[in-house]
């Protein structure tokens, strides 16, 4: 009953960010795509290319069963070894055209992980963050304070505890750099019991187009060039790295023999690498990594600013 549960959620949250999505591009709908995998389950990959906003936004369900734990999953946790598994989620990612709008990636999830004769263990995890090329104070503080909103039914110490979890876990160690301006990252969560749980993941999951709708608005009309497109294909390496090096989800998804297009359908369509690149001093694509991918308490400071006036 837990898992159908979800699983209804997880397919109506689909739908909604999908819609939400192709109403803001206003040019290209999602391309569906179903899928089966030969280990037990199965997915829904939805994926739109090359709209008038855009240029790629990729929201995947999967629902998939196995034998055994991955090493990505149980590696910290060595009680699940050796245990079968259910594991249900939704997983997106937004590359615009526009450089002024940020990159965004969000998932939740849902693990049952079976042992006979014992009790199954269960949890949720998930969270948003958001990947800036051209950042300013307006969008952070949005991001964050919607963020917080989805928290606080839950507890006063929740959005500070998730939020520097997520600042450590998208960190790209070894730059010694944010992979972007956080957001909320939480996992293993059970806590509480399965009700809460689900209300909390489902609080995460509703907030996104809340969080990331007005950015989009608010900068999609902003005027570029060359010099903007090509420091976004340079940063866009940055998402990369992270994904294929560091990402839990990823390697969650090929260690688990899962579908691989679903899987990186997570990377940008265009990426550049430049050898030691270095932005001009003082310039906006120095501010990005001077000011704003940094560890910043951006409730804190916008409160600080407010007091000030």
């Amino acid at each position: 009953m837990q898992v159908e549960q979800v699983r209804s959620y997880l397919l109506k949250l689909q739908n909604t960010l999908c819609d939400a999505l192709a109403e803001e591009d206003g040019q290209v709908t999602f391309a569906t795509d179903e899928w089966q995998r030969p280990e037990g389950g199965g997915g829904r990959t939805r994926v739109l290319v090359d709209g008038a906003v855009f240029e790629k936004a990729g929201v995947n369900f999967s629902h998939i069963q196995g034998a055994e734990l991955p090493p990505s999953a149980s590696a910290f946790r060595q009680e699940l070894a050796g245990r079968s598994y259910e594991a249900l989620g939704v997983s997106l990612v937004i590359h615009p055209h526009n450089p002024y709008i940020p990159t965004s990636h969000a998932n939740v999830r849902f693990f049952v992980a079976s042992k006979s004769g014992e009790e199954p263990i269960w949890w949720f995890g998930g969270g948003y963050d958001l990947t800036p090329y051209y950042a300013n104070r307006e969008d952070c503080v949005h991001w964050h304070r919607v963020a917080a909103d989805a928290c606080l039914p839950f507890g006063d110490d929740v959005y500070p505890r998730y939020k520097a979890w997520c600042d450590d876990y998208f960190c790209l160690k070894h730059r010694s750099e944010p992979r972007g301006i956080g957001g909320l990252f939480f996992d293993d969560l059970s806590d509480g019991g399965f009700e809460t749980c689900f209300a909390f993941m489902r609080s995460v999951g509703d907030s996104f187009i809340k969080a990331y709708r007005p950015i989009v608005q608010r900068n999609k009309d902003k005027q570029y060039g060359e010099r903007e497109r090509q420091f976004q294909l340079y940063r866009r390496g940055r998402y990369v790295e992270f994904n294929l090096v560091f990402d839990r989800g990823t390697l969650f998804g090929l260690q688990s023999g899962g579908r691989t297009e679903a899987i990186l359908m997570s990377l940008p369509p265009l990426v550049r690498w430049e050898y030691d690149y270095c932005p001009l001093p003082d310039s906006p694509e120095a501010e990005l990594t001077r000011f704003y991918l940094q560890d910043r308490d951006w409730l804190g400071e916008a409160g600080s600013e407010r007091d000030k006036s």
